[in-house]
């Protein structure tokens, strides 16, 4: 498309979930405007909009699970699901006054720098931008992702991802096969089992799981948070407190979490008398090494006559016959891939080409590095929020997305304060040295303790968690330090030789 056809703005946003919605209320609170927000769906919510299977719900207390700069004292649960979560985004979009800067059915299909001109080429679906600097809040919890099963294209049933449920097919009296035991399966399961005729999960790898304790909140406490304001705000403050004094348990001593096993133990043998079931289910690794998960109704419901546990992985489909890596073998009618997402392997970055002609997916093809996990070298004013080694295996992400907003508030003062047109590009040695900080912080970490987790690689390297608190974190992002960045100016154009005189000028 030709440059003229191309609208300009000064900031563009990719996706609509709490990153991108939190970009566009810490830009309006910069007083920047002119900015959109590129949404490949027809709504805002990102992850919270396309998981709505049944029992979907968060794991993160609500009262942390929320913008500190927008609190909500109405939470229904102390643990909310995933329609009150939706609506609370809504609620935030419209309270900020967002929608004039969303633009729906717009997903990014290509981002290209143009070093000339100092700024990013965006084609979307829905039209396209040229933009000074580009936030991708694309989310990693973004794109499912399915495993490759040898004669999966031949099953005559239905087949979908947990994060693309089949609303439109009835469960009830159905086999059904669940494939993982991730987050998102261990609230499938137990929402399933009661309509289902016979359910067959197939385990990988036992969850460590610790009880739920979710409950209503009150009248009296939500009239107490909307009245009182400040005790919403103690409310949070010790949730996140007591996640705070955790990460030692995570970092650096990874041996007090036998103490928790013990309490994640004592739950599994409350629910689960059958000795042999209960023995299939007993993880052999550390708890915290991957994601500890929270229910009070997984095991119960993986107790009951119409399950079946299948401790060991789905390798082949033959027909409507489910066969696992060990040989057993179960007919379904239907197949839920609980499998998660293409978390290491964004598909965003294959989509975004910096100075050199590269893909950011090229860039990252050894493992992904951000500088203080938002700027990639190469890639100038190009912000990524929940980045490289920023996820958190024990408190809310929004944490940490308000500390990148924060970053990403001063890395737009900069740009004023540099002038003119510039941009700003992470410096390929401070990427590494905080990459070396980061990955050195790993090595003493339950995550680094041997178990197969989504938080690794294909490399088997951690590029997803961050290894220390979130206070820690916040610090770490409080200020861009321009001595980490290249200040890029537009080439000058070549001086034409100017004629001594008007003879010179007329040959």
């Amino acid at each position: 498309m030709a440059e003229h056809e191309r609208q300009h703005i000064r900031v563009a946003v990719i996706g609509s979930g709490f990153g991108g919605l939190g970009a566009a209320v810490r830009l309006r609170r910069e007083g920047i405007t002119d900015f959109v927000v590129l949404e490949r769906a027809d709504s805002v919510g990102g992850t919270w909009r396309d998981n709505t299977y049944p029992g979907c719900a968060c794991d993160v207390p609500s009262y942390l699970y929320s913008f500190s700069f927008a609190p909500n004292p109405a939470w229904p649960r102390s643990f909310s699901g995933q329609p009150h979560i939706r609506a609370y985004m809504e609620h935030v979009t419209d309270t900020f006054g967002l929608r004039p800067h969303l633009r729906f059915n717009s997903e990014v299909q290509q981002l290209r720098w143009d070093a000339e001109r100092l700024h990013w080429e965006v084609t979307t679906s829905g039209g396209d931008y040229t933009a000074d600097v580009v936030v991708s809040a694309a989310g990693p919890l973004a794109d499912p992702r399915v495993p490759e099963v040898p004669g999966l294209d031949s099953f005559p049933g239905r087949v979908f991802h947990s994060a693309r449920w089949d609303h439109d097919y009835d469960l009830r009296g159905k086999r059904v096969a669940v494939i993982g035991t991730g987050a998102s399966a261990i609230q499938i399961v137990p929402g399933i089992q009661p309509e289902v005729s016979r359910l067959t999960l197939f385990q990988r790898t036992p969850p460590w799981v610790l009880p739920r304790f979710d409950r209503p909140v009150s009248a009296a406490e939500r009239w107490l948070h909307t009245r009182l304001p400040a005790t919403a705000a103690l409310r949070r403050g010790v949730l996140w407190g007591i996640r705070e004094l955790q990460v030692s348990n995570f970092t650096r001593h990874p041996e007090r979490m036998r103490v928790v096993e013990k309490l994640a133990l004592s739950h599994l043998h409350k629910a689960v008398k059958d000795p042999v079931l209960r023995a299939r289910l007993t993880p052999g690794y550390r708890l915290g090494c991957k994601r500890i998960l929270l229910s009070s109704d997984y095991y119960p419901a993986l107790a009951r006559p119409n399950v079946d546990l299948v401790a060991s992985e789905l390798a082949e489909v033959r027909g409507s016959t489910l066969v696992a890596a060990d040989g057993t073998e179960a007919e379904a009618d239907a197949i839920v891939f609980g499998t998660g997402f293409r978390v290491t392997d964004l598909p965003i970055a294959q989509r975004v080409t910096g100075v050199d002609g590269r893909t950011l997916a090229e860039a990252w093809k050894d493992g992904m590095a951000a500088l203080r996990g938002t700027s990639a070298a190469g890639f100038p004013n190009f912000l990524t929020v929940i980045g490289p080694n920023t996820a958190l295996g024990n408190s809310s992400m929004i944490l940490i997305i308000e500390s990148q907003l924060n970053y990403l508030a001063d890395f737009m003062r900069q740009l004023d304060t540099l002038g003119g047109k510039a941009a700003l590009d992470a410096r390929p040695s401070a990427v590494n040295a905080w990459n070396r900080h980061v990955q050195r912080r790993m090595e003493r970490t339950v995550w680094s303790t041997g178990c197969r987790s989504w938080y690794l690689d294909a490399n088997g390297r951690n590029t997803t968690v961050w290894p220390g608190t979130t206070a820690e974190f916040r610090r770490g992002t409080r200020q861009v330090d321009l001595a980490e960045y290249q200040v890029l100016r537009p080439p000058r154009a070549p001086r034409r030789a100017v004629p001594a005189t008007a003879a010179e000028a007329a040959r």
